[in-house]
């Protein structure tokens, strides 16, 4: 598992997918559904598009990745997580021919995806990347929309040394003839979307991040002003694509977006005394939206809960934490956690100061009680540290 290991389980191959879609009856044959890629916000996007889609009337199924608790949260239709016995079905039905295969988790998932929307009849599906887009392992669709919310610096190691490179790897979704909506982009990652959407006559939409944003949203935060934005210039072409989707449907998905899909870890609100916050940022964009999220909040002192991944840019990441706050540094219990005590001597050499704890529930036990009733408790840096606190 990725997710897990790291790099070791990272398969840059279609032929793994396709191998899965045979022995499944190819079920993304046929599928409706709007592909979502991007270096930061592309969850956040992929579940303001299900809401509001959920909110005109559709059956609506939702692939993202990763999970917080629990796998089934990969999967849901209308906001439902995939039963347990959906699970074992599909595992059981498809085991002995997958096994040869030796399938990733990620490939499994996929499958596993498009093979319960078939079996459901979605009218729609929100189909979200997993980490790159040309050989994403959920590049094998024929979307109705292609979106590209932004692009940054992560898994660099994967998908190349510039924001080119990398623009070029995301840019592999999109599709001959098929719309493309791009978040965010400005001059040669611009140029790339642009040329690659030139090649293959997909008309593209760069959306206008300055307009006001005429519904407001139950994510807080100008990142997801922007995601918002982004959303509402793919339902808009959806629209154009003959699929009914009124402005009452976009207000009230918006506003009811995590109740209508579920979506945790951004900005998310725990506790309010003292006042405590888990999101999972993680790279050097997400924390960057991050520390403007804390300029806007009041807090006498501030207290990190600090947790990273052995295989990120993390000095990058760490010179834009703030000074300022006193951490708890910790690993989350999966292999590709970074040892507490190595984050601390890492952070160190970029100002910043704290102490290491055993686990993530020691340092947010610790920071949860050091702090006052009107300072501010933030847990971050790993989606793996905030499921922990979850």
């Amino acid at each position: 598992m990725f997710q897990r290991i790291g790099k070791a389980a990272y398969k840059a191959d279609l032929s793994n997918t396709h191998a899965l879609l045979d022995l499944t009856g190819h079920p993304e044959r046929g599928l409706r559904c709007v592909h979502v890629a991007g270096t930061n916000g592309k969850g956040s996007t992929s579940h303001l598009l299900a809401s509001v889609l959920q909110e005109a009337g559709y059956r609506v199924g939702l692939h993202t990745s990763p999970h917080l608790k629990d796998l089934r949260e990969r999967f849901r239709i209308n906001g439902t997580l995939i039963s347990e016995e959906d699970v074992v079905r599909f595992v059981e039905e498809y085991r002995a021919g997958f096994e040869p295969v030796e399938a990733s988790f990620f490939e499994w998932g996929v499958a596993l995806a498009l093979w319960w929307f078939r079996c459901e009849k979605v009218d729609i599906a929100v189909i979200e990347t997993g980490m790159g887009g040309r050989l994403d392992s959920t590049n094998v669709i024929t979307p109705e929309v292609s979106v590209i919310t932004n692009i940054g610096w992560d898994h660099m190691d994967f998908l190349g040394p510039s924001l080119e490179a990398i623009a070029v790897e995301k840019a592999g979704i999109i599709k001959p003839g098929v719309p493309v909506v791009v978040g965010e982009a400005e001059a040669s990652v611009a140029d790339v979307f642009r040329s690659k959407a030139q090649e293959l006559g997909s008309p593209i939409t760069f959306v206008d991040q300055h307009t006001p944003l005429p519904f407001p949203s139950a994510l807080p935060g100008a990142h997801q002003e922007r995601n918002a934005r982004a959303a509402i210039a793919t339902l808009q072409r959806l629209r154009k694509g003959g699929w009914r989707i009124d402005d009452t449907h976009i207000r009230d998905g918006f506003r009811d977006v995590v109740r209508n899909t579920g979506l945790q870890g951004r900005w998310q609100v725990l506790a309010d005394v003292p006042m405590t916050i888990a999101d999972v940022a993680h790279n050097v964009d997400g924390i960057r939206v991050v520390k403007r999220m804390l300029e806007c909040q009041p807090y006498e002192n501030l207290h990190i809960v600090l947790g990273m991944v052995n295989d990120k840019d993390l000095s990058r990441v760490l010179e834009e934490l703030p000074k300022n706050a006193s951490y708890y540094f910790c690993k989350a219990d999966i292999p590709r956690g970074l040892d507490a005590h190595r984050l601390l001597d890492m952070a160190q050499g970029h100002g910043l100061s704290g102490k290491p704890f055993s686990s993530v529930a020691e340092a947010y036990r610790s920071a949860t009680h050091a702090a006052g009733m009107n300072d501010l408790v933030l847990v971050t840096g790993s989606v793996f540290v905030v499921a922990e606190v979850l």
